[in-house]
C-alpha cells in the first residue's frame, strides 16, 4: 500500500460533490462494462487501461475497510493480504480485462467510523465492491449501508449470525453482504464441539470449565455451548461470562481450580492477553484452549514472552497448516513481501474474497452488483482457507461460507516451543492438516 492509499483513508464525511463523482464513476462503469463485453466478443477490447473509442476503461475499484492496518494486526493483514489479491488479479490480466485498484478505509475499530469510511468509499472512490470489517461491533451496524447502497460487501473478520439473519429476514434489502469468513459463530462454536469430541481423549480433557467474554460475538457461542454441551461426553464443571474489560482472573481461576477441571475452554477477543497472563506465568493447574482471537497472530509468542505456551487456540487458517493447495503459497509471499511476518486469519480471508469477487465476475461477466448476486450464491472456490461456498437464500444462514471437512474447516493449534527456542502454531487438528508427528503436548507442570 503507498502513500496514495493512506492520503485517500483519511477521515471524511461524504460531500455531495464527492457522492456525485462517485455516483458518476459507478454509474460510468456499469455502462462501460456491458459495451466492453461486447468489444471483446468482436476482438477489439485491448488489455486493461487501453482506450475504447475515445473513453479510457476504469480500474475495478476495491474498497478494503480494517481497523487501524498501521498497528492492529487484523486490520494490517486485511490490507495486506487484500494487496496480494490485487496484484496477482493485475498480473494475470485483471478482471473483465480491466486493471484492478485498491483504496483503503481506516475504520479506527468505530462503528460510526466504519460507516463513514464506508460511504467514502463506495460514494467517493466508487468502490465496485467493499471487502474486510474485522468485528461484529462495526458490521452490525453497516449492514443497513450496505443495503442502502446496493452494493457487493464480502466480510473477512466479523462471525455475527446477525448479518446472515438480516438477509434470511428481508432478502432483497440485504442480500448484498456474503461472509467469506470466518464461519459464522453457530458453525463457530459447531467447530469447538467437533473439535473437543474428537480430541478430548488424546487431551485428557474430561471435564471443562467453560468461560466467554460478556461482548455482543459471544451471544451465539454461549446459547450453543449450554445447548450442545450436554450431548457430549465432556463434563462441565463451570460456567462463566465474565464482564467486559475484565484483566484480573486469579478469582475465576481459583474457582476453576476448585472446580476439579481439566481445562478452561474460552471464548475471548478483547480480554485474551489477560486471561494468557494468569494462567501460563501463574502455572495454574488446569490446561487451556479454546477461541483466543489474539494468539491467532504468528507473532504473539514473542509479544507475549511465551506465556501463550502451552495454550491451544482455532484459526482459519495458519502458515503451518496445509489446507489447500492455496495456504502454503499465499503464506510464503505474505512472508516475502511483509518482512518475514505471517498473515493472521484476516488476511487469508481477505485475499480470499477478492479471488472470490473476481471469480464470480468473470463468471457473470458484469461488474452490477445486482447481476453478481446469484454467480457469488454459485460459488465453488478453492481458497486459503478451503472450498468456498455460500448458503443459499432459503438456509439457516444465507450468503455465510458453508462449514464442513470438504468446505472451510479451521483448524486447532497448540502453541509450542521448538528446538531453536521459538514459539509456532503447531496444528493439532484435523489431523489431516496436521505435519506428521505434530501432537498436543501437555503443560511440563501439570
Amino acid at each position: 500500500m503507498d502513500d496514495d492509499d493512506h492520503g485517500r483513508g483519511n477521515v471524511g464525511s461524504p460531500t455531495d460533490d464527492g457522492q456525485q463523482r462517485g455516483l458518476d464513476r459507478r454509474q460510468m462503469l456499469k455502462t462501460t462494462a456491458g459495451s466492453a463485453a461486447g468489444l471483446s466478443i468482436a476482438g477489439c477490447l485491448e488489455t486493461a487501461g487501453s482506450i475504447v473509442g475515445d473513453d479510457e476503461v476504469e480500474p475495478v475499484t476495491i474498497g478494503v475497510l480494517a481497523p487501524d492496518p498501521g498497528s492492529d494486526s487484523t486490520g494490517r493483514s486485511i490490507v495486506q493480504g487484500a494487496q496480494i489479491a490485487v496484484n496477482e488479479l493485475n498480473d494475470d490480466g485483471g478482471i473483465l480485462g480491466r486493471d484492478v485498484e485498491m483504496v483503503v478505509g481506516d475504520t479506527n475499530s468505530s462503528p460510526l467510523e466504519a460507516r463513514r469510511q464506508y460511504q467514502r468509499l463506495v460514494l467517493e472512490e466508487g468502490a465496485d465492491v467493499t471487502v474486510g470489517i474485522s468485528t461484529t461491533e462495526a458490521l452490525v451496524p453497516l449492514m443497513e449501508d450496505i443495503a442502502e447502497q446496493e452494493t457487493i460487501h464480502l466480510t473477512a473478520g466479523s462471525a455475527t449470525t446477525t448479518a446472515s439473519q438480516n438477509v434470511a429476514d428481508d432478502y432483497e434489502k440485504y442480500k448484498y453482504h456474503f461472509r467469506v469468513g470466518p464461519v459464522n459463530g453457530t458453525n463457530l462454536a459447531q467447530a469447538q464441539i467437533d473439535f473437543l469430541t474428537d480430541k478430548s481423549d488424546d487431551l485428557g480433557w474430561d471435564s471443562v470449565a467453560v468461560l466467554a467474554e460478556d461482548y455482543a460475538w459471544t451471544d451465539g457461542l454461549w446459547a450453543f455451548y449450554q445447548s450442545q454441551f450436554p450431548e457430549t461426553d465432556i463434563d462441565v464443571e463451570m460456567w462463566e461470562r465474565y464482564p467486559p474489560a475484565t484483566d484480573d482472573f486469579s478469582d475465576i481461576y481459583t474457582e476453576i481450580e476448585e472446580s476439579g477441571a481439566d481445562a478452561a475452554f474460552i471464548s475471548t477477543a478483547h480480554t485474551g492477553t489477560a486471561a494468557l497472563q494468569d494462567w501460563r506465568p501463574e502455572e495454574r493447574e488446569f490446561e487451556f484452549g479454546g477461541i483466543h482471537v489474539p494468539m491467532q497472530d504468528p507473532a504473539y509468542y514473542d509479544a507475549t514472552e511465551g506465556a501463550c505456551e502451552y495454550a491451544t487456540g482455532y484459526a482459519s487458517a495458519t502458515a503451518t497448516a496445509q489446507i489447500t493447495s492455496k495456504t502454503q503459497g499465499f503464506a510464503k509471499k505474505y512472508q516475502n513481501e511483509n518482512g518475514g511476518t505471517s498473515p493472521v486469519y484476516t488476511g487469508y480471508i481477505a485475499f480470499d474474497a477478492i479471488k472470490v469477487f473476481a471469480d464470480a465476475a468473470e463468471r457473470g461477466e458484469t461488474l452490477e452488483s445486482e447481476q453478481l448476486v446469484t454467480p457469488l450464491e454459485e460459488t465453488s472456490f478453492e481458497g486459503t482457507t478451503g472450498n468456498i461456498e455460500f448458503h443459499g437464500q432459503n438456509d439457516e444462514h444465507p450468503h455465510d461460507v458453508i462449514y464442513g471437512e470438504d468446505k472451510v474447516h479451521p483448524v486447532y493449534f497448540q502453541w509450542q516451543e521448538n528446538d531453536a527456542g521459538e514459539g509456532e502454531q503447531t496444528v493439532i487438528w484435523p489431523e489431516q492438516h496436521a505435519a506428521e508427528g505434530d501432537e498436543y503436548e501437555t503443560p511440563d507442570w501439570l
